[in-house]
């Protein structure tokens, strides 16, 4: 068993009057996050808290929901992160899922949860308001992490539609702020602008990093490109996490300036970069370095550096220094160029999903973790990512899996059968677009089809087009071919820039 001190005790103690993070016209020392959330940890405790409760958190990024994050640690609470963009009905099923004592929301967040009829968890909701009206009781630190031991959950959709909990040990999360580091160095002066949801793995790491390296992270509620573009010109941003679209949106931003020479990292995750996007980045000396990685794998494993970006266009890179990577085929290795199922191994890799063993063990053998991905990695060792998740679709750097959609789609009483796959989008990367064989003969109106959906999955599920077919395409064992759908589109070409 490995153990490190917790670590933003450790911090506080080593750089306490260094800023940790700022928000709006807020700053905050390492000393002053630490005894903040030793302030929140006493009201835990007051609400019922205790070591090994998995508590659900629904709130939206803010200094406030750091506190409590690193209140939680100092409880040796788990914490389950939960998408603000998710329905009531899908909150309903991870709370369920995880079994999680309490939920604690945003104030905002609490009257529409309260009121909804699909939220089944209402006993649990506590609002953070509340939380911070507590007087607060003595406590017992947790002064040391195991590093085996579960930080965190985060929910990611299956292939079957239901999403799974990923276990994040203290050790995943750890290794993977070395593994950054040891790939893009540090520097004392750093400064990571976080924009992209916390809830998310690219956002809780990088509030991970602060900690450990002990470096200031400015928090932006959400990403808006006109004041992420602002705070990258005027405040000593040295690094920012983006998707494709956020990427898009900021050269815009731009124009024919260029970004000051504190900058020198855009790390861009969510899918390949297309090649028009990366000349312009080459032109205005933009370092963008391209990744791929997961919930599973802590954010990053793989990571392209600007070095590469034109000469290895399309490329997610090679492994982080701690992790490895190999092309399975049948259970074989196979060598260079060979596409197969992308498999890694690493520290930063979880050891599996909260409650599913039958999962677990289909994923992580010998401790290396099946992805489900197809790549290959050409003769020097670059990978390439064919398939993300054989039939995934990535919209804005959201995941969106098919089979979801396809569940609430059939449930429809006038859907017989139901496909969906992405097609490419200059914006978001990729949307998804459905065709469905109806088994009524009235008319099958799309406006109403898609707010059916709506109603049980979040926005960004929500196919774009809806087409109705005579029939799906279907292999001899009667599964949907969904790479087959694209054909059945009006004029559908294959041009995507990648």
């Amino acid at each position: 068993m490995t153990i490190l001190p917790n670590f933003l005790m450790k911090r506080a103690a080593l750089t306490p009057d260094r800023i940790a993070l700022e928000m709006e016209e807020r700053a905050v020392t390492f000393s002053e996050l630490y005894r903040n959330s030793l302030i929140v940890t006493g009201k835990l405790v007051e609400l019922g808290v205790r070591h090994g409760d998995r508590i659900s958190v629904f709130m939206a990024n803010s200094i406030e929901l750091v506190e409590l994050l690193f209140a939680l640690k100092n409880l040796g609470a788990i914490t389950v992160l939960h998408n603000l963009r998710l329905t009531s009905k899908e909150l309903s099923y991870q709370v369920e899922d995880a079994a999680s004592r309490f939920i604690l929301v945003d104030d905002e967040q609490e009257s529409g949860l309260q009121k909804s009829k699909e939220f089944k968890g209402t006993d649990k909701i506590v609002s953070y308001s509340e939380v911070l009206s507590l007087k607060g009781s003595d406590v017992t630190i947790v002064e040391e992490f195991s590093l085996e031991e579960i930080d965190t959950i985060m929910y990611t959709s299956g292939t079957t539609g239901f999403p799974k909990g990923v276990k994040q040990s203290y050790g995943n999360h750890f290794w993977s702020a070395t593994g950054s580091a040891l790939n893009m160095g540090l520097h004392e002066d750093d400064c990571w602008l976080l924009a992209v949801p916390i809830f998310h793995i690219s956002g809780l790491s990088i509030l991970m990093r602060s900690v450990i390296y002990g470096i200031r992270v400015i928090i932006h509620r959400r990403f808006e490109a006109e004041a992420v573009h602002k705070d990258l010109m005027e405040r000593q941003v040295s690094i920012v996490s983006v998707v494709t679209t956020m990427l898009s949106n900021l050269l815009e931003q731009l124009g024919s300036k260029s970004y000051p020479l504190t900058f020198r990292c855009m790390l861009v995750g969510g899918g390949p970069v297309p090649k028009s996007i990366l000349e312009e980045c080459r032109r205005k000396s933009i370092p963008v370095y391209q990744t791929y990685g997961m919930t599973e794998t802590c954010s990053q494993i793989v990571t392209l550096s600007p070095d590469f970006a034109m000469s290895k266009i399309g490329s997610a890179g090679k492994p982080l220094f701690p992790c490895q990577l190999k092309i399975m085929i049948d259970g074989m290795e196979v060598g260079p160029m060979e596409t197969g199922e992308i498999v890694v191994k690493g520290p930063n890799v979880t050891v599996g999903y909260y409650n599913r063993e039958n999962s677990t063990s289909e994923a992580v053998k010998d401790g290396w973790f099946y992805t489900g991905d197809l790549g290959y990695v050409d003769q020097d060792g670059f990978l390439f990512v064919v398939d993300r998740r054989s039939d995934l679709i990535i919209s804005g750097g959201e995941n969106v899996y098919p089979a979801e959609i396809e569940a609430v789609l059939v449930s429809h009483p006038s859907i017989k059968e139901a496909g969906v796959t992405g097609i490419p989008d200059h914006r978001w990367g990729q949307i998804p677009v459905a065709f469905v064989v109806t088994g009524r003969e009235e008319e099958l109106l799309e406006e109403k089809l898609k707010s059916f959906v709506r109603e049980q999955l979040a926005g960004y599920k929500v196919p774009k087009q809806i087409y109705v077919v005579e029939s799906l395409p279907r292999n001899a064992s009667n599964k949907l071919m969904r790479r087959e759908l694209l054909k059945m589109l009006p004029d559908w070409e294959d041009n995507d820039e990648n």
